[in-house]
């Protein structure tokens, strides 16, 4: 019996237009989605100058005030925030991922 494989794909990315700092909630990036959509509770990667920063997990998904499952793009939730525990700059680019478990074949 072999171990399931761990199969990442990537959901979407976001370009960080803009860094907020909330004192209850932390770092929060104010972004434009560019491609795919972003969905909330999925992993986050930092990338930076095409070389990946950080890696860590979304905390929310927010387009104003309201919380969000999902922001697609080409759709009028396009631009969204995202409170994550990854430090992040205007110009970056955040990559939301998600890891399954995949059974191997014999």
């Amino acid at each position: 019996m072999l171990k399931p494989e761990q199969v990442e794909q990537v959901l979407g990315q976001a370009e960080v237009r803009q860094v907020f700092k909330a004192s209850k909630l932390g770092t929060i990036a104010g972004c434009m989605v560019t491609g795919g959509t972003i969905v909330r509770g999925s992993g986050v990667r930092v990338i930076r100058d095409g070389v990946v920063v950080h890696d860590g997990k979304m905390a929310s998904l927010k387009r104003f005030q309201e919380e969000r499952a999902r922001s697609k793009k080409d759709s009028s939730a396009a631009s969204c925030s995202m409170a994550t525990t990854i430090f992040s700059r205007n110009g970056d680019v955040l990559e939301a991922y998600e890891t399954r478990e995949v059974a191997r074949a014999e």
